[in-house]
């Protein structure tokens, strides 16, 4: 491992826990997600409860709450309180229109989200989070998990001189990438827009890689073939580098939280024929700031 990438993996993993009072905060690995104990996300969470929920959420990008028993109302009201819930995208025929239902049935060929992606990021100003609450796994209890990457890191990780390339670039997002092989919904607007290639995280102003293999597809200020060579490097850099991932494993009754604007996921079909079910929902987030 070069010095560069031992820097940027000291100043993330050893950077000093917070002093919880009304939780527990478990890390996954040194670098991404973190277990909470101690709430109920069936209830209402006191003052203090939201802060330190808040700045977990900032710490760790990912959060997994187990064991939670909640309708669809106190799904939404925990998700509430970081932002207005965002409509879902095409609308669905019937049910709530901000809750995804997300159906694997069994002998399913394929299933969403299989493969590196951050959710709607081809829209103009994409979600700040997903909140997916998993409420039937697959029968054996195996198989199912969803992967996540730091997508700080994996800037950070990069030599100097890349990232210097790196910085002044943009990036297209193109949703119908993620149509491939499909037809999109009659009347439904494929969005496309274009992105800091380099984003900093509004809150933090931290940079980190904007850019999946789902949805970007081209960088303009390079040619096509330029363009290729250094979008695949950069997808390989998320799926090649297990230092920046963790993996989380469904049990029913879990509700994971994932910061859209810096981390990468991917939800691993690896449970043929089984059937998995759950629902997701998304906040809105504003224009990527680079």
């Amino acid at each position: 491992m070069e010095q560069y990438e031992l820097e940027a993996l000291e100043a993330v993993t050893t950077r000093p826990a917070h002093p919880y009072r009304t939780l527990t905060v478990q890390r996954i690995t040194p670098v991404i997600g973190a277990e909470v104990s101690g709430v109920d996300l069936s209830k209402e969470l006191s003052t203090e409860q939201w802060e330190e929920v808040v700045i977990a959420f900032r710490d760790h990008h990912v959060l997994v709450f187990r064991d939670q028993l909640l309708t669809s109302d106190d799904h939404k009201r925990f998700a509430g309180g970081f932002g207005e819930l965002r409509p879902v995208d095409p609308p669905p025929p019937e049910g709530d229109p901000h809750i995804l239902e997300i159906r694997t049935t069994a002998a399913a060929a394929n299933v969403a989200g299989n493969g590196w992606h951050t959710d709607g990021s081809a829209d103009a100003e994409p979600s700040l989070g997903s909140m997916l609450y998993i409420t039937e796994v697959p029968e054996p209890g195996r198989g199912g998990d969803t992967m996540f990457a730091n997508m700080h890191l994996a800037y950070e990780m990069l030599s100097p001189a890349m990232r210097s390339l790196l910085d002044p670039l943009t990036a297209i997002h193109d949703g119908a990438q993620a149509f491939q092989g499909y037809t999109p919904p009659e009347g439904y607007v494929v969005p496309r827009s274009e992105h800091p290639l380099i984003a900093r995280h509004p809150e933090t102003d931290r940079k980190l890689l904007y850019a999946n293999r789902a949805y970007t597809s081209r960088i303009p200020q390079l040619s096509p073939q330029e363009s290729r060579a250094l979008l695949d490097m950069l997808f390989d850099v998320t799926a090649g580098r297990p230092v920046l991932h963790c993996r989380v494993h469904w049990t029913p009754g879990t509700l994971v939280f994932w910061d859209n604007r810096c981390v990468q996921h991917h939800a691993i079909y690896d449970y043929y024929p089984y059937t998995r079910y759950g629902q997701r929902i998304a906040i809105n987030g504003g224009a990527v700031k680079g």
